[in-house]
């Protein structure tokens, strides 16, 4: 309504400078003027069909040979409408339309158009109309093209955001089953040590009970860190991250469940998100022997050559075949650590029987070297 008020009163006043140049403005002229400010109201939903109409009331408009004004401004409105929500051949061809329609009336016509005993117009004229034209349609498409920049980087942040919560999720994921599955295993045998000995050797009981009894307050301990960081993101860990030097409570555990473990090799200073995986991935081999292995020894071999930690875990089998109750996801959460830090799992039987889980994880992160 504001634009269509603002397009009539301008046309008066452009009508009363140009009299005796432009034909004065009549009902007819005011009609076309509502039409071509009225279609703007649908210029969002239909932008092609709006700035077509524009176009063809303006051409009537001046054809008829109405004076020069606000009614520009109008066609100005349309055409960046329509080249911002991405139609811009119909922009283009309806300001072509346009310009032509102005040339052959200018110039051809205008000896049959009032107002009677019109001159030709000046190609000059036509010059500053075409510029007019081009200043248009370059700055609808530099708004376009901005536009499209904004809509591209605000769908890769969120993209990025997303990406950065999956990421998060899993490695939550795998650091509960890690934890989670560890510890359980170690409960699950020695609840079946403490109830087979119940009776016979209480003593032994009560030592399976005790070691369950650690092994939850551990594994209780090791949740509630990582929940801790779920709900305060910003702080950091109350407690520090486990590394190899808790290598020996490994073997205590295993050894309370009737593993036997030898740890051959020293481990180098780590950094602190390397040091973390490498532990994990042990614990986790160590309960994959305790579920799945019929053996009672197994060997850790550590070995920092050539710039990279080379973790071996060996036992002598064989496989028991049980259902162990496991997810199934420890060697694939084993082989995301190591691929997080640019290294490698290698998994599999041995020639000589057996299972082994060989892990490579570079001492040096390639993001730190930069």
């Amino acid at each position: 309504m504001l634009l269509t008020a603002f397009v009539l009163v301008g046309s008066s006043f452009a009508a009363h400078a140009q009299q005796g140049e432009r034909a004065a403005l009549d009902p007819f002229a005011r009609v076309l003027l509502v039409v071509a400010a009225g279609v703007l109201l649908w210029r969002h939903r239909f932008p092609v069909a709006v700035v077509f109409g524009n176009a063809a009331a303006v051409a009537v408009y001046l054809g008829a040979g109405y004076p020069y004004g606000p009614v520009l401004l109008m066609v100005a409105v349309a055409c960046f409408s329509a080249i911002v929500a991405g139609h811009r051949r119909a922009a283009w061809a309806a300001l072509g339309l346009l310009w032509a329609a102005h040339v052959l009336v200018a110039h051809w016509l205008y000896r049959w158009l009032p107002p009677s005993g019109d001159a030709p117009a000046a190609w000059t004229q036509e010059i500053v109309i075409a510029t007019w034209v081009v200043a248009v349609v370059a700055l609808s498409e530099l708004v376009r093209t901005r536009r499209e920049q904004w809509a591209r980087e605000r769908a890769e942040r969120a993209q990025a955001a997303r990406r950065r919560a999956d990421e998060e999720r899993l490695r939550i994921a795998r650091e509960l089953h890690d934890v989670l599955a560890h510890s359980i295993s170690v409960i699950n045998v020695q609840a079946g040590v403490g109830l087979a000995l119940l009776d016979s050797d209480p003593e032994q009981a009560r030592s399976a009970l005790t070691t369950i009894k650690a092994a939850s307050k551990e594994a209780l301990g090791e949740v509630r860190q990582v929940l801790d960081t779920l709900r305060m993101p910003g702080d950091a860990p109350r407690t520090p991250a486990p590394g190899l030097d808790r290598l020996p409570e490994l073997v205590e555990q295993a050894a309370s469940t009737g593993l036997t473990v030898t740890v051959e090799g020293e481990a180098p200073r780590l950094q602190p998100g390397t040091d973390l995986a490498a532990f994990r991935i042990v614990q986790e081999a160590l309960t994959n022997v305790v579920r799945h292995s019929g053996s009672r020894h197994a060997r850790v071999r550590l070995d920092h050559t050539g710039g990279a930690l080379r973790l071996r875990v060996d036992d002598d089998g064989p496989a028991t075949g049980a259902d162990a109750g496991g997810s199934g996801n420890g060697l694939a959460g084993m082989r995301e650590r190591a691929a997080a830090l640019g290294g490698s799992i290698e998994a599999g039987p041995r020639p000589d029987g057996g299972f082994r889980v060989l892990a490579t994880l570079p001492l040096t992160r390639k993001d730190d070297d930069r």
